[in-house]
Order: structure tokens, then sequence, then C-alpha cells
């Protein structure tokens, strides 16, 4: 909260517009797909996982959904389709990771390949278009003048943060991240908290990608390239560790939100994109140096 303070303020001096409501909704609006999937990504930290699909499962569900509503499948049907997809591949990535024992590394990579192959088959690798406004509402709608995915995105964050610090089911992450072997002695169902968060995470994919499927009316094939990585950042500059055991829902959105200050700010001092992407690939290594060096001084301490 410090650094977002002492970033605002310096901001503010060097752009005046960075302060204004036109600028902070449009950091809200930016972060609302992050911010969401931010959500599901610091649960699965905590409890030792982790997804490199949710960019794919992004644009599966927002292509899903686009598909049916063309077919003529009403909008809360076709939203609910989109959503049962996302939440298959979440559940694919959580059998697969404890009921075969595979590395989630290489079972979130080869999902994401496969779901970004599948939506590209099924869609014909063109986006789909003309999507009906009683869906679009849900990104482009406003509720005292702030668009949809804002409060959504909001909503979200105060009830996983919530839920983690007062479940006793979220609470059980923590001790399996800490120590899945003792979290397995002491009679916590290791298995079942693993599968569901990562249906966690995937549906949460989901919902952002329904969000912005609704906003640019319209479900592109290529969205959500890379943002996995963007998202895990985030989970990592707020508190949660790559080992497991430690984070919050909190802290994950406002590693988000300081990632989305810094792009704001890069944008509104005409960084180059390019410079942008150096940026966010050299806070993601100094998140995971830093993360290390601090796993280190606790095992030295123990």
């Amino acid at each position: 909260m410090i650094v977002l303070l002492v970033a605002g303020i310096i901001m503010s001096i060097v752009s005046p517009v960075f302060l204004s409501l036109a600028n902070i909704e449009a950091i809200l609006i930016a972060l609302s797909m992050e911010g969401t999937i931010t959500i599901g990504m610091a649960i699965l930290l905590i409890s030792g996982g982790f997804d490199l699909s949710v960019g794919s499962t992004l644009a599966f569900t927002g292509v899903v959904t686009g598909l049916c509503l063309n077919a003529g499948v009403p909008a809360v049907p076709a939203m609910i389709l989109g959503l049962m997809a996302a939440q298959m591949v979440g559940l694919a990535n959580g059998l697969l990771v404890t009921r075969m024992g595979i590395n989630p590394f290489i079972t979130t990579l080869g999902t994401a390949m496969v779901v970004r192959g599948l939506l590209l088959v099924i869609a014909h690798g063109r986006a789909v278009l003309n999507l009906p406004s009683s869906f679009t509402v849900i990104g482009q709608g406003r509720l005292y003048g702030v668009q949809h995915p804002i409060f959504v995105m909001l909503f979200l964050v105060i009830v996983g943060e919530i839920l983690v610090r007062n479940s006793r089911f979220f609470r059980q992450s923590y001790y399996i991240g800490g120590n899945e072997r003792a979290a397995r002695l002491s009679g916590i169902n290791v298995d079942l908290v693993k599968i569901f968060n990562y249906c966690l995470v995937a549906v949460l994919a989901g919902v952002a990608g329904l969000m912005i499927t609704g906003r640019f009316g319209s479900a592109s094939v290529t969205i959500g390239v890379g943002l996995e990585l963007r998202v895990i950042t985030a989970a990592i500059i707020g508190g949660a560790s790559l080992s497991g055991g430690e984070g919050s829902v909190l802290g994950a959105f406002l590693g988000a939100l300081f990632m989305g200050f810094l792009a704001n700010a890069l944008n509104l001092l005409g960084v180059d994109v390019y410079w942008q992407n150096l940026v966010t690939g050299a806070l993601l290594i100094l998140a995971v140096v830093v993360d290390v060096l601090n796993e280190r001084r606790k095992t030295r301490q123990q």
C-alpha cells in the first residue's frame, strides 16, 4: 500500500492526468481482467500450485460463449456454457496434477497449448463477431457511472479475501502449501482442495473472459497470450510464494494494481510498448529472486 501511495504521488507530480477520475477508471477497467484471475492464482499459489493455462482458458471461454450466442442461445445459458468449458479445463489440470502426479508446470503448459489449439479449430482461427447487446452489457454497461467489470472485480476480491481469512476450507490451502505431507497426515483431503483450486482459477479466468468479450463486443482467439505470467508476477509481488504456504487475495490484488499503475504510468510518459514488456519480465525475475532469498533466510533461521 505504501508503494502504491508513493507511486501515485510521484506520478501525479510527473503527469497531472494520472489521478484524474477518467484515468483511474481506465486503470481499473484494464485491471479488471488480470485482477479477477489473480484472486484464484493467489489461492492456487498458496496451496503450492500454479496455472499457465489461464490465458488460453480466458480466450476459450469467450469463444465458446460467442459461438453459442451466434447459434441463437440466450445470453445467460451461453455464459453458463462458457464457464462450464472453463471449469472443464481446471478440472483436467487438477486431475492430471493430483491423480497422475504430473508436474504443474508441464501439465498447465500442455493444457494451455491444447486449449489454445482447440479454440482456434472451433472458431476457424477467426474472431467471433456481432455479439448481442444482451450479452455485451456485462462489459460495457455502467452502474452509478462505473463500468460493470470494475464492480465484479472488487466484489470478487472482497469475497475472496474474506473466505481465505475466515473459511476453514480455504485455510487448508495454507497447510497444504506449507507441508503437504503433514496436511495429509492431519486428515486434510489434499487432492480435493487442489482440484478445487485449479477449477476456481479456471472459472475466474472464464469470468474475466466473459467481461473482456462483452467489453469488446467480440471474442478474440488471440487474447490472453502472456496473461498468466503477469498474473503470477502480481501474486508474487503481493506476497505469495512459489513454494506455497504464503500469500493473500488482497496482497495479490495490490500486486496487480501496482503493475496496472506501472503500465499506465509508462503509457502516460510515452514509453514504447516493448519497454513495457521488458519491465514486466524484469519484475517477474525480481519477484522470484526476492521469494527465493526469503525462503533461504527462513531455512537458515530454522
